[in-house]
């Protein structure tokens, strides 16, 4: 007869792995998680379960920096291909015990049985105990010293922030993102009704934010009747930007998963959603059909989409590095590269161009990213599209003044309650 598993090794030993596929295989959280609940460790585990193994996931990777830093001091050669996962496992481990209350014990035991069933991992099983018995000993002396500012961010990224913000808004910056985010959702309609049914507030411009919960997001009130959709409050900015929508017809480049396209299509315009991903286009589907919202869904390129004839605006949420968004995506801190982040500016600028021959004269275009990097937004401005003149923000127009930046542009930080978020207006002249 097999030896019954301990209880609680499904999640940590999924999260063990996930974390691997994240930092070595360069996988997004999102896809790893989906795929081990589709196919992997966690497809026979209940729901909470999965949210535990999600938690410890994400709370490794917000305190990667902290904890690659702690570990030297434990492990003082590199581990060998052969030592597997090992090193995955005890970063999970050393993040329950430090940094969710998991009683060392626990975490241990479970880091070891974690080891057992790891082909290569099981011959270091001795490594894993001693260095978690260190790391439990030294603990209240860890914890009780500040760290480093910024530990948790790459140094390139850091240290950006520090150039554009200055230290101590890059400092706060940090510091936001090893919160997990809380969860916005913007309604169809009656918000106050569906505030009071669930238990959520209502915040300036009608976003209700709940608190996180282990509960299932399909299992809220409303879900099933399509009455809402999740959406952080920064992200359901831009296509408020156009103004009223109804009866324009309206292209939202960059659609998918659907926020925005929802949001448009629930003020009455009549939307073509366009993405450049079939995968994701066919999430976007799903949500509309949930929601009962109709849109034009084009699979296309948006650098060289042509219409036949021009729309009366356009919402470009433009590809980007997402850096405002680590909150909910830790995993990003770790795949991107100013490299990146310097092709993704020339991305924009093109779409930017080509979008602006999409819009008829007088129509306006809302480009927006989800991006702290100045690069990505503010920098922008110097690059106007011939045809294209900056209709500034009224500061009116935001749901906090904070937010709202000459010359009438929208930038929103994590430490404010919301996504870091990019946004400026412009008309066709």
């Amino acid at each position: 007869m097999a030896k019954p598993q301990p209880q609680g090794l499904g999640p940590r030993a999924a999260a063990a792995h996930m974390l691997a596929e994240v930092l070595r295989n360069g996988d997004g959280l999102e896809d790893a998680f989906e795929r081990c609940c589709r196919e992997g460790r966690l497809v026979d585990e209940a729901p909470r379960e999965r949210a535990l193994a999600r938690a410890i996931l994400t709370t490794a990777l917000r305190r990667k920096g902290h904890l690659d830093e702690l570990l030297k001091k434990y492990i003082t050669k590199p581990l060998p291909l052969s030592a597997g996962f090992t090193l995955e496992i005890i970063m999970i481990a050393a993040a329950q015990i430090l940094f969710m209350r998991v009683p060392p014990h626990a975490a241990s035991s479970l880091a070891v049985e974690t080891a057992l069933g790891d082909q290569k991992a099981r011959h270091f099983t001795g490594l894993i105990n001693a260095v978690l018995r260190r790391l439990a000993d030294d603990a209240p002396a860890i914890l009780a010293v500040k760290p480093k500012p910024g530990i948790n961010a790459p140094r390139w990224l850091f240290a950006r922030w520090q150039r554009h913000y200055g230290t101590p808004v890059a400092r706060e910056l940090a510091l936001a993102h090893l919160d997990e985010a809380p969860l916005d959702l913007t309604v169809k309609a009656d918000p106050d009704v569906w505030a009071k049914e669930l238990g959520a507030e209502k915040l300036q411009g009608g976003t209700l934010r709940l608190q996180q919960s282990e509960g299932r997001i399909d299992e809220l009130a409303g879900y099933a009747q399509g009455a809402w959709w999740v959406q952080d409050q920064a992200a359901s900015l831009p296509a408020k930007l156009l103004g009223d929508v109804a009866g324009l017809r309206v292209l939202d480049l960059c659609a998918a998963p659907g926020g925005k396209t929802a949001q448009l299509a629930a003020a009455g315009a009549h939307v073509t959603a366009l993405d450049i991903s079939a995968r994701r286009l066919d999430r976007l589907k799903a949500n509309l059909q949930r929601l009962d919202l109709h849109a034009e869904i084009v699979n296309a390129d948006g650098l060289t989409y042509k219409a036949d004839e021009p729309f009366d605006a356009i919402l470009l949420d433009a590809p980007c590095s997402a850096t405002g968004t680590l909150r909910r995506h830790p995993d990003i801190a770790w795949h991107r590269s100013e490299a990146q982040i310097r092709e993704l500016v020339q991305l924009q600028r093109a779409m930017q161009r080509h979008a602006a021959s999409l819009l008829k004269l007088g129509g306006k275009l809302v480009f927006s990213t989800c991006s702290l990097e100045p690069d990505e937004g503010e920098e922008h401005l110097k690059f106007t599209p011939e045809g294209l003149k900056l209709d500034p923000i009224a500061i009116t127009e935001l749901p906090t003044p904070q937010i709202w930046k000459e010359p009438g542009i929208l930038r929103s930080l994590p430490q404010f309650g919301m996504d870091g978020f990019f946004a400026a207006r412009y008309v066709r002249v």
